[in-house]
């Protein structure tokens, strides 16, 4: 079923494959440089790469892990149980162990999450704790500063680099999958769901019909005027156009100024 969903059929499988902004994947590239994971809090909107980005981190570094669900697997008993049966035992693939407690602010703050912060000390020899959340503000303050926490927001500055990258991902998937397309029609569903990566290639997956991507019908018939900075960007892409070039060909068409006389007026504006 896994290979079915498209999701992750093509999930990426180390940091250099995810769709981070600089900052995050530099810092998870000198996490995987110094071969080390310390407890981590992955922050951020639903579907930017949060977990992906802890499994790549320990598929780089050939670590065991687990994945828990916070929100199907938050009982206490349950979670208990499943970490200690884990966490106890030693790593056939050396070193450490780590535990990937996915959607973690579904966890009951009453009680879960005090609990998870003594199962982080008990196991701390053999274990690391990789939380991801929506909204930290519902992680307990014991746990934050029991982890370090990363924060996998787009900036605004970076969207449209990301989108770009994105879109080359998907056109990948798309041709694998032998899915006739049209780039407006992708571009436009990125940019709607942005950075929801994961919501727009199940959108497009349901939307594919005998070999080919029909766009959903407010996409088609939308106005596509926000999405202009895309494709312009693909397309200077496409043709080797660099942002410099394109600031050079802007100064060049600025109007030569006229010759003005003493009093700062337009000589042609008079008829000698």
């Amino acid at each position: 079923m896994d290979k079915f969903l498209w999701v992750e059929k093509y999930r990426p499988k180390t940091i250099d494959e995810c769709i981070l902004s600089d900052t995050i994947k530099g810092t998870l590239d000198d996490l995987v440089k110094d071969n080390k994971v310390p407890n981590l809090m992955l922050t951020g909107p639903a579907g930017v790469g949060k977990t992906t980005a802890a499994r790549a981190l320990c598929n780089e570094l050939k670590l065991d892990y687990i994945i828990i669900n916070g929100s199907e697997e938050g009982n206490i008993d349950t979670l208990r149980g499943k970490i200690k049966q884990f966490a106890s035992t030693v790593s056939l693939m050396g070193g450490y162990k780590v535990v990937i407690l996915d959607e973690a602010d579904y966890l009951n703050p009453q009680s879960t999450q005090p609990a998870l912060r003594g199962f982080i000390e008990q196991f701390s020899d053999n274990c690391r704790f990789i939380l991801t959340c929506n909204f930290k503000n519902r992680i307990i303050e014991p746990l934050h500063s029991r982890c370090g926490v990363y924060e996998f927001n787009v900036p605004k500055k970076d969207s449209g680099e990301l989108a770009e990258q994105f879109m080359g991902r998907l056109k990948h998937i798309l041709s694998a999958e032998n899915i006739q397309y049209n780039d407006p029609d992708i571009a436009n569903l990125i940019m709607k769901h942005l950075p929801d990566w994961r919501r727009v290639i199940n959108e497009v997956q349901r939307n594919c019909k005998e070999g080919v991507f029909n766009a959903p019908r407010a996409l088609a018939s939308g106005d596509t005027r926000q999405f202009e900075p895309l494709f312009n960007a693909l397309k200077d892409k496409a043709a080797g156009v660099t942002k410099d070039d394109t600031k050079d060909e802007k100064d060049d068409e600025k109007p030569e100024p006229q010759p003005t006389n003493s009093k700062g007026v337009n000589n042609d504006d008079y008829e000698l």
